[in-house]
């Protein structure tokens, strides 16, 4: 640790810096970032005024926390478009999807077989193995309404006439 022992105490800072940077290529959730740039700024600072340690951290704090808090605020009113933005909520992609019941929908509630688990629905009283589809959600619950009828089999709807 010789060589750590002549390095100014900005190049520590430049060095955390860094390797929260790397940390947040490596691992991105877009919060190292800001640790990296507070502490980045701090290096500069101690590489162009002498200030003691206990200053250093609290510039680092101030900093910090000033970092984050704009970043935040950056991405709430910028936020990133996804190819998905229904990734993560599981019930939003189960709207417009036609699910059978499983336990009769009695009173309002039942449950309903969505892949291959079961969720608790609310709509129309309807027997169970009849099928209904989703509308919407309120927590984990599903809204369903019923089915449309499915058109009769056979010749795909077409009428012969002679």
């Amino acid at each position: 640790m010789d060589f750590l022992s002549g390095l100014g105490a900005h190049w520590y800072w430049l060095l955390l810096a860094a390797l929260l940077g790397i940390f947040e290529i490596v691992a991105p959730g877009i919060f190292l970032i800001w640790l990296a740039a507070a502490a980045a700024i701090t290096g500069i600072t101690v590489a162009l005024l002498p200030i003691p340690l206990p200053f250093q951290l609290a510039l680092f704090g101030l900093l910090a926390l000033a970092a984050v808090y704009r970043g935040r605020r950056h991405y709430e009113r910028n936020p990133v478009a996804s190819e998905d933005p229904k990734l993560n909520d599981r019930t939003a992609r189960l709207i417009g999807e036609t699910v059978t019941v499983v336990t009769a929908i009695e009173h309002g509630e039942g449950r309903v077989k969505v892949g291959d688990s079961v969720w608790p629905a609310r709509g129309p009283d309807t027997p169970a193995g009849g099928r209904v589809t989703v509308t919407g959600a309120q927590g984990n619950c599903l809204l369903v309404r019923a089915a449309p009828a499915l058109p009769p089999a056979g010749d795909g709807g077409a009428s012969e006439t002679a």
